[in-house]
């Protein structure tokens, strides 16, 4: 290892810690307080491991004298400090550490030799599908699905977990993998134990991450570096191997004010990415910076950050502060890794605080908080944002478009004039929707009840998504919105697929805590699982009569989700247009069973005496959201519900996994088999040769997505 700036260095923080000290830079000429936050995480990241070869002293130089104004072309090796894995996309990397394992026995050597060499924690999280939703038994009946379809592949992980050094797996029905990342796995500072004894003391370093998730960057909002990346370069990192890149230009993003009554943190992701997307920041990092970080929570950052891959960067990072440490503490982080993240992040000149210099950046853009307006996002893309008072004009003016030929189907009938009607047994509320009753639409029923489905019903309200259920303001926000309604008599339309997937356990902790879950239940938001749901197309099948009806009459049905994605096809094939919200706002469409209202003027519905009701008298204040946050969300949520994080219930615990140290592959399995790389792999690696003849599989133009093709 080499040293060529002499930046190497001790820090006494509770230990003797071996550091690359970035101030040693300035006293040798090198502006480093100038440089970005982002900037300087990679610039200590190639100092750490210069030898001369992977990590030459003019990469190092070419960063610490990093041009803003300069396009990339400058590329370095970087080294993250851990991969974070989903089931969906981490099974595969898993598959090939296994299949080197049965290479390295048939060549007579040690299979156990092949490990990860950096930590390595999968999360399993996106095998959740909504089949049941609106009862009590939701999340059993969900969870036993799960694990009936699922079977081969937790057993294969539950094996990997045994035979893999440096490998950690957090079952099913736990949590998201990015919500498990921001409130118990991200580190912020690094201080590995393990290797071989030394005499030396163990390096400190900032915590950085490449994950096979897009949305890996929510742990930005952490001040963690990390962003996500292909299954090829997440296995290269877990084998020890850097990561090329090219040096970034980083956009700034000067935050002011804070956010005025009524806007929740939503709204300002949503305002976020619309800004970012149009000014254009694709193969960049955001930084976020300004006096309004000082009142923007971490789990408010972290919504933002969570949604790096709808504005287009590569990362959107806050810098670490003293919310940081207050959040680590809240969360249940030891005392003794809150002291060494604050010593070693102000030795470093990485500790963020008011009379911090800004940095220079390649680009800037700046937000007053205050201006932040309650809004929607779709109907096909995140970053098309609508102010909440025009959600309405804006369907109406797309409606032919999405009934056009590869938007919809054909126009829906035309029926006679539909007086008011109300389900026998029904609920205040329940029965027709609020629209113009001479509009067009096709009579369905559903679990007793009968209604009138038209253009612009909204079929599905999922609070759902990483994005939104790791935010304790907008969850409880939509608690009590949930608790108001039911005090008027309201419920929700009995058309609207329903679900609550929270991103942790520890929501559901403070939901029941404060008494909302309740009321949640009492509009049907019941539990449905701990998992990536709705977002990524588990919204699961809609009930066959709503479902027939859609389709039949060429309806153009729609979602309301608390997530971040809402492509076209993604959410639901029954479904056209998509829309991005608050969870308390999901809880107002699931009440109004339509997305054509306005939500200002118009009312929800009716109450138990038939007065309407306005979602103005439904809204909670800043003051009771924060109130009930600040008594009823606890640190003890947090220590216990991660105590045993790695253990799972008692089915995952009970579920059979072969021994030994390869993997007893199934013959006939469709799912987990032996791939073929390294079938008679020769100890000498045969030379290089060109690729000829290659070509597209396919060209596609701009907004193409995975769910399209």
């Amino acid at each position: 290892m080499s040293d060529s700036f002499s930046t190497h260095s001790t820090l006494e923080a509770g230990g003797s810690f071996r550091i690359a000290r970035l101030p040693a830079l300035e006293a040798q000429g090198y502006s480093i307080s100038r440089l970005p936050y982002s900037m300087r995480i990679l610039l200590e990241n190639l100092l750490r491991r210069e030898d001369g070869e992977t990590v030459p002293a003019s990469d190092i130089e070419a960063v610490a004298r990093w041009d803003p104004a300069a396009e990339p072309s400058v590329e370095i090796a970087f080294m993250p400090a851990r991969v974070l894995l989903q089931d969906f996309t981490g099974v595969p990397a898993i598959v090939d550490l296994a299949a080197m394992r049965d290479a390295m026995a048939e060549m007579g050597g040690e299979p156990e030799k092949i490990n990860p060499l950096q930590a390595v924690e999968l999360v399993i999280d996106h095998s959740v599908q909504v089949d049941e939703y609106g009862t009590q038994a939701a999340f059993l009946i969900n969870k036993e699905r799960e694990f009936e379809r699922n079977r081969e592949r937790y057993g294969f992980l539950k094996w990997g977990q045994r035979a893999f050094r440096n490998f950690k797996v957090v079952p099913p029905g736990t949590g998201i993998v990015h919500q498990v990342n921001l409130e118990y796995l991200g580190r912020v500072v690094m201080n590995p134990n393990g290797g071989p004894p030394s005499d030396e003391p163990r390096w400190a370093y900032p915590d950085t991450l490449v994950g096979t998730d897009s949305h890996t960057t929510m742990i930005n909002g952490l001040g963690v570096l990390g962003w996500g990346v292909g299954g090829i370069e997440a296995e290269a990192a877990m084998l020890g191997q850097p990561i090329s890149m090219l040096v970034p230009q980083v956009v700034g993003f000067r935050m002011t004010g804070e956010l005025a009554e009524g806007a929740t943190a939503t709204d300002l992701v949503l305002t976020v990415t619309q800004m970012l997307r149009e000014r254009g920041v694709v193969g960049k990092f955001v930084e976020f910076f300004g006096p309004g970080l000082a009142r923007l929570p971490l789990a408010d950052r972290a919504t933002i950050a969570n949604m790096s891959p709808e504005y287009g960067a590569t990362c959107g990072i806050f810098p670490v502060d003293q919310v940081t440490l207050d959040y680590m503490r809240f969360t249940g982080r030891s005392e003794e890794r809150v002291a060494l993240t604050e010593a070693y992040m102000k030795e470093q000149g990485l500790f963020h605080t008011a009379d911090s210099p800004e940095a220079e950046y390649s680009d800037t853009l700046e937000l007053d908080l205050a201006t932040v307006e309650p809004s929607l996002a779709g109907p096909k893309r995140p970053q098309d944002r609508i102010r909440l008072s025009e959600v309405k004009r804006s369907f109406l003016g797309q409606l032919d478009a999405l009934k056009a030929p590869g938007g919809g189907g054909p126009k829906a009938p035309r029926l006679p004039t539909l007086g008011k009607w109300e389900a026998e047994g029904g609920a205040p509320g329940d029965g027709e929707p609020n629209g113009n009753p001479d509009d067009g639409g096709v009579r369905a029923a559903w679990r007793d009840q009968e209604f009138t489905l038209r253009d612009g019903s909204v079929v599905i309200a999922a609070i759902t998504s990483c994005t939104n259920t790791s935010n304790p303001s907008v969850m409880v926000a939509a608690g009590l919105v949930a608790r108001n309604a039911v005090a008027r008599g309201m419920r929700s339309r009995p058309w609207v697929k329903t679900s609550l997937a929270p991103g942790s356990k520890v929501v559901t902790d403070y939901l029941a805590a404060a008494g909302l879950t309740d009321d949640l239940e009492a509009l049907n938001f019941h539990l449905v699982g701990y998992g990536c749901t709705t977002c990524i197309g588990n919204s699961g099948p809609l009930p066959p009569p709503i479902s027939k009806a859609v389709n039949d009459a060429g309806l153009v049905a729609c979602s309301v989700l608390s997530g971040n994605r809402n492509f076209e096809g993604r959410i639901s094939p029954d479904v056209r247009a998509n829309y991005l919200a608050s969870p308390p706002l999901v809880v107002a469409y699931a009440l109004a069973g339509r997305i054509d209202i306005d939500l200002y003027s118009e009312p929800l519905g009716e109450d138990r005496d038939g007065q309407p009701v306005y979602l103005k008298e439904l809204w909670p204040s800043r003051e009771e959201i924060d109130r009930v946050v600040r008594e009823k969300v606890s640190s003890e949520m947090f220590t216990t519900q991660y105590a045993a994080v790695y253990d799972g219930d008692e089915e995952w615990r009970a579920m059979p996994v072969p021994e030994g140290s390869t993997y007893a592959w199934e013959p006939d399995s469709t799912y987990v088999r032996l791939p073929p790389f390294f079938t008679e792999l020769p100890r000498e690696p045969r030379p290089v040769a060109d690729l000829s003849g290659a070509r597209a599989l396919a060209l596609v133009g701009d907004s193409i997505t995975t769910d399209h093709i």
